[in-house]
């Protein structure tokens, strides 16, 4: 596929004329600056593009109870309580519901500008908590709803075996997520094996998720990520104040401190959430080269605390982001509020330019690092425009409310910092324009939540 667009988002700048060619598997192959017409004939003429956004964490079933949870039937609201009404809709969501929840969900992410997802997947057996005839069952919902949509997926089979810290087994509301390393190691292998015989490799893969160290003992998590191959490793880590102190009267450390200590961290790894991490544990990350993915929608919406942004860019850790439990789809939101966390705590402005001395484009820094974080938690070549990088576009709306009057080398701190902003002109994955039959997901959607 050919393209030629007026303006390209490529290595943190804007470029004019920019003639681009994708390979039939839908990788960058040609990437010119200043082309002319001559030199891009036969191209599709694009206005201002920039490359697509990897979501880094999703629990696609839970945006079926976005909006549904802001009403408290007691006082002390908080993460637990919500993880039991979480848990009450888990228990009733079918493989059909999880594929209508998932196609509506992943039309969403790409009209806001994500074209891979990252599904953190542990809702793995049937209601009464026997595994499917197919142990794939709702692990193949997920792969339509991707197909069905055209996104990127890496899906992330979750080992969970254990209710809590000393207290294995999993309890009633649990039962769905049972699994073991060699179950976890199952999945991944058929969908890598479906993604080799549909040709799919470029827009589906499959690592391994460890839900949490509560969750899971020492010797199961060693044994999966022993055996899982160079594929991306997720794991929710330190998200919630009572979980470090736990961690802490169980192994003696922070959960941070046990990975970095214990668990061979190295690029694989992407550490969810991490709120509450010290200065110390974050130079530790860093170090071994593993990712933190941040969630600052979830994070706020849950009460679990603010990451500290700050030091994580003074130190130059690498980063993505994600929706988690989806009650926003859109990434500018999830970059503004976490520039914005910080702006709050510090009473400073522009804070992710402190490790810059202050200077530079805010949106600029904040993409990028979006950017080469989300191709490292999605296992693949993701990181923007360049060669051989997957070749995903979006077509920005130079018409939105956001964007008028704005002068072009500002563009995208408009994009994330002043709203509302319209969806993209148009969307490309792995070189192919996505077309949406949104109102027939609409209406399914609709229908499954009328059911649940």
């Amino acid at each position: 596929m050919k393209f030629k667009a007026k303006l390209a988002w490529i290595d943190g700048a804007w470029a004019s004329n920019v003639f681009l060619v994708s390979d039939a598997q839908g990788f960058w192959t040609h990437i010119q600056k200043n082309a002319t017409d001559a030199e891009s004939q036969g191209a599709l003429v694009l206005g201002c593009v920039i490359p697509g956004l990897v979501n880094a964490h999703s629990h696609a079933f839970q945006r079926a109870i976005a909006g549904l949870t802001e009403h408290s039937e007691r006082s002390g609201d908080d993460f637990w309580s919500w993880r039991d009404r979480m848990y009450r809709v888990a228990l009733r969501v079918s493989p059909d519901h999880l594929e209508s929840i998932a196609t509506w969900l992943y039309s969403e992410m790409l009209r806001s500008g994500y074209t891979h997802v990252c599904e953190f997947h542990y809702l793995h057996r049937n209601p009464d908590g026997h595994e499917y005839a197919d142990p794939a069952e709702m692990t193949w919902a997920l792969v339509r709803a991707a197909e069905n949509t055209g996104i990127g997926l890496t899906i992330l089979p979750t080992l969970y075996m254990n209710q809590g810290f000393g207290q294995p087994g999993l309890n009633s509301m649990q039962r769905r997520f049972a699994s073991t390393p060699d179950s976890i190691l199952n999945l991944q292998q058929a969908v890598l094996h479906h993604a080799k015989l549909n040709s799919s490799q470029s827009k589906l893969t499959a690592g391994v998720a460890i839900h949490s160290l509560r969750a899971v003992a020492p010797a199961e998590m060693l044994s999966l990520t022993s055996q899982s191959g160079f594929a991306p490793v997720h794991i929710h880590i330190a998200e919630q104040t009572k979980e470090v102190t736990d961690c802490l009267a169980h192994t003696g450390l922070r959960p941070v401190e046990w990975l970095l200590a214990n668990a061979n961290l190295d690029s694989r790894w992407n550490l969810v959430h991490a709120t509450h991490t010290s200065a110390t544990e974050i130079q530790g990350i860093q170090a071994q080269q593993a990712s933190v993915v941040i969630c600052p929608t979830t994070e706020a919406n849950l009460g679990d605390g603010f990451f500290n942004f700050i030091e994580a860019m003074q130190q130059s850790m690498r980063w993505s982001i994600g929706t988690d439990s989806h009650v926003n789809r859109n990434w500018s939101e999830e970059l503004r509020l976490l520039e914005y966390g910080g702006r709050l705590s510090l009473r400073k402005r522009n804070v992710g330019l402190l490790h810059k001395n202050g200077c530079g484009s805010t949106g600029q820094v904040l993409f990028e690092n979006a950017l080469q974080g989300g191709s490292q938690a999605s296992g693949l070549p993701m990181a923007g425009i360049a060669l051989q990088q997957r070749a995903d576009l979006l077509e920005i709306d130079l018409e939105s409310d956001s964007l008028l009057g704005v002068p072009s080398e500002c563009f995208m701190d408009a994009l994330i910092f002043s709203t509302p902003s319209n969806y993209f002109k148009s969307v490309f994955v792995a070189g192919k324009k996505i077309e949406h039959n949104s109102v027939q997901w609409r209406t399914d959607f609709v229908e499954t939540m009328k059911e649940l």
